[in-house]
């Protein structure tokens, strides 16, 4: 969040006078204030370029009337800020954003003047892909690469782990911004899968590159282990709303069937291993899946069981009653439902 002093956002939520400034930073290198009557800054999350805005009463100075107003004019920036006059006659200020001027109308002789604008990703997003374009490495440098082919005196800050991105090739013609949108949903600029490491006894977990998320309501039963949805909030905060419902390192249910073998005994036993380790302990229901000859009325049970695999144990209904079995089927359901 852009720094402000301890008076702004308690002055903001009272009745005051708003303050407004409009800078049009020229292509000649000129930094101009706009007289202006009115504007906004409508934000869309759901549009690719969020932020535009309209600024309206400048004065007809601002319309190009030559080839050269033209020049230093389409393509100029402009810098919105609003903020609240204090009243002891000071006024502090915070950014809108930084805009393209896309189109000035109005009257040239009497005006009014109305300038709009797109927020500045529109120069990347504009600035489309001549050959195949490939990224590849730490997600920063991807990013920051892809922002200063367009715009050389860009700086880029970065509120997110530096994570590796894989490689990534875009075609002719595609969209630089889509790009970078892409790349940064890696690290969960948006939202990404991370790993529990650590349940903690605040409504959090904490995952294995060491993200501290608070947990929804629907995530009920954090365990280590788990495969998890994160989010990041405009403000930096992560929450997750539970558990992946499937994926590498955690399932909720297995089940397979473990063929057993003994000679001349009243017990056996055979070490089942799960296919995918449990975070917990699970447990485990097993099935002798025979009712005839050597295992006729035989029993099964589970033992030694933990979250890599358990022991199956079948018996006769009594030690003096020996049998002879080969791959007789056990099966069995582990869960940690």
């Amino acid at each position: 969040m852009y720094p402000v002093s301890s008076r702004f956002l308690p002055r903001l939520a009272e009745s005051h006078r708003p303050v407004t400034e409009v800078l049009l930073f020229t292509t000649d290198g000129r930094v101009v204030p706009l007289e202006h009557t009115g504007g906004s800054v409508p934000v869309d999350r759901g549009q690719a370029i969020r932020r535009t805005c309209t600024v309206t009463g400048c004065a007809t100075s601002v319309i190009p009337l030559t080839a050269a107003d033209e020049l230093s004019t389409y393509g100029a920036r402009l810098r919105i800020s609003r903020g609240v006059e204090y009243g002891d006659g000071t006024t502090e200020l915070v950014p809108l954003g930084v805009f393209r001027l896309d189109e000035n109308s109005g009257d040239p002789s009497q005006g009014p003047v109305t300038l709009t604008g797109k927020a500045i990703e529109v120069i990347v997003a504009d600035d489309k892909f001549t050959s195949p374009y490939t990224a590849s490495g730490m997600l920063v440098a991807a990013i920051t690469a892809l922002i200063r082919r367009s715009i050389p005196d860009a700086d880029v800050v970065s509120t997110v782990p530096d994570v590796a991105i894989g490689t990534r090739t875009w075609d002719v013609e595609g969209d630089p911004w889509a790009a970078v949108q892409e790349v940064a949903a890696v690290a969960g600029a948006e939202w990404r899968v991370a790993v529990v490491g650590t349940v903690n006894g605040d409504n959090t977990v904490t995952t294995e590159d060491g993200i501290t998320v608070r947990r929804w309501e629907s995530y009920l039963m954090p365990a280590v282990g788990d495969i998890i949805g994160i989010t990041q909030s405009g403000g930096g905060s992560w929450g997750t709303w539970g558990r992946w419902a499937a994926g590498p390192g955690h399932r909720t249910i297995q089940t397979g069937t473990a063929l057993l073998s003994w000679s001349a005994a009243s017990v056996a036993t055979v070490a089942v291993t799960f296919p995918t380790p449990f975070p917990t302990t699970p447990k485990v229901f097993p099935n002798l899946a025979s009712g005839d000859g050597a295992v006729a009325r035989w029993a099964c049970r589970a033992y030694s069981i933990g979250p890599n695999g358990f022991t199956a144990y079948v018996s006769a209904p009594v030690s003096t009653a020996t049998t002879t079995g080969a791959n007789i089927p056990v099966q069995w359901l582990a869960t940690t439902l």
